[in-house]
């Protein structure tokens, strides 16, 4: 290895060194730059932490606020102006404070406190859905494996899928002979569509080179399943049941409004026959609110089980 030593021709003057004699005392060491001086500790974690951004922060809350103060504005103005005893945000404020009080009171079979009411319905649609998933995810992915049954089934699909859930809701009471049974019904056919269709589509999206080194391993058909399709469909598939278990929420106050009994549905209809908006005007916050809180727990599950391409 071969080093340079740059003089300054000032330097030339000076005496080469003999043979023997260090060079440390004949050529003279420039002297080392200062190091400059560490900051405190404390000054240092300062430097490194980013300013807070209050433009982002203000607007993630005051968009939801502004959004919630003009609901309650126009409400207000309608209370206001109605002539028939539409109850105002703090009447209904106030009756809300009084219902869940003892939201799990029981009184009787058509006389239950909103809790007992919500959860029945959650029950069913729990059943319905459940019993949904058992029969519209493994048929579709055998939907989207095979051509034979993608051709076969499409037609019915295509045909039966545009029909109101309410319109099954007949078919159900004629041949279960009971409201609750057929409640569960008329949820399991709403869900088992989307659940269905997007596990199809997501088994026929799987990339072909996929399968053909499948072909090539002469794989069987378990272990295409479980190792290429599973975990491709995954995502498709959470999205067919985020959006299944939507519509069986939506679905279920319908049927419980037309079949009676205890539910949320049935809690509506009942207080409308009393007159009593005010409540009505509760279960619709209680309706919403369960079904955000259903829509972002799948959300979340999705979300843990998605790529990111598809999450955008």
């Amino acid at each position: 290895m071969v080093s340079a030593v740059f003089h300054s021709p000032m330097d030339a003057s000076l005496p080469l060194p003999r043979a023997g004699e260090g060079r440390s005392e004949s050529v003279p060491r420039a002297e080392a730059a200062p190091h400059p001086t560490p900051l405190p500790r404390v000054e240092r974690e300062k430097k490194q932490r980013s300013p807070i951004d209050l433009r982002a922060f203000w607007m993630r809350v005051l968009p939801p606020l502004a959004g919630f103060g003009l609901l309650v504005l126009i409400w207000e103005l309608v209370a206001m102006k109605s002539t028939t005893g539409f109850p105002s945000p703090l009447v209904t404020w106030q009756q809300a404070l009084t219902v869940f009080s003892d939201p799990f009171y029981s009184k009787g079979p058509n006389d239950q406190g909103v809790g007992w009411n919500v959860l029945s319905s959650l029950q069913r649609v729990a059943l319905g859905f459940g019993l949904a998933a058992a029969v519209g995810i493994p048929a579709g992915f055998a939907i989207g494996r095979f051509e034979f049954l993608s051709r076969m089934f499409n037609p019915l699909i295509s045909l039966l899928r545009p029909v109101s859930p309410l319109a099954w809701l007949p078919i159900g009471l004629l041949v279960f002979k009971g409201a609750n049974p057929a409640a569960i019904w008329t949820i399991f056919i709403c869900s088992i569509w989307p659940m269905v269709i997007n596990t199809a589509v997501g088994v026929q999206r799987v990339p072909s080179d996929y399968m053909n080194v499948a072909k090539v391993l002469n794989l069987s058909e378990w272990k295409i399943f479980t190792k290429i399709l599973f975990p491709a469909v995954l995502p498709y598939m959470l999205t067919g049941v985020r959006l299944a278990v939507g519509t069986a929420w939506l679905v279920i106050v319908a049927a419980e409004m037309l079949t009676g009994g205890v539910g949320i549905g049935f809690w509506v209809w009942d207080e409308w026959n009393n007159l009593n908006v005010a409540n009505i005007i509760i279960a619709i916050f209680v309706i919403g609110i369960v079904g955000l809180v259903l829509e972002f727990a799948l959300i979340k599950l999705a979300t843990a089980f998605t790529f990111e391409e598809v999450k955008s």
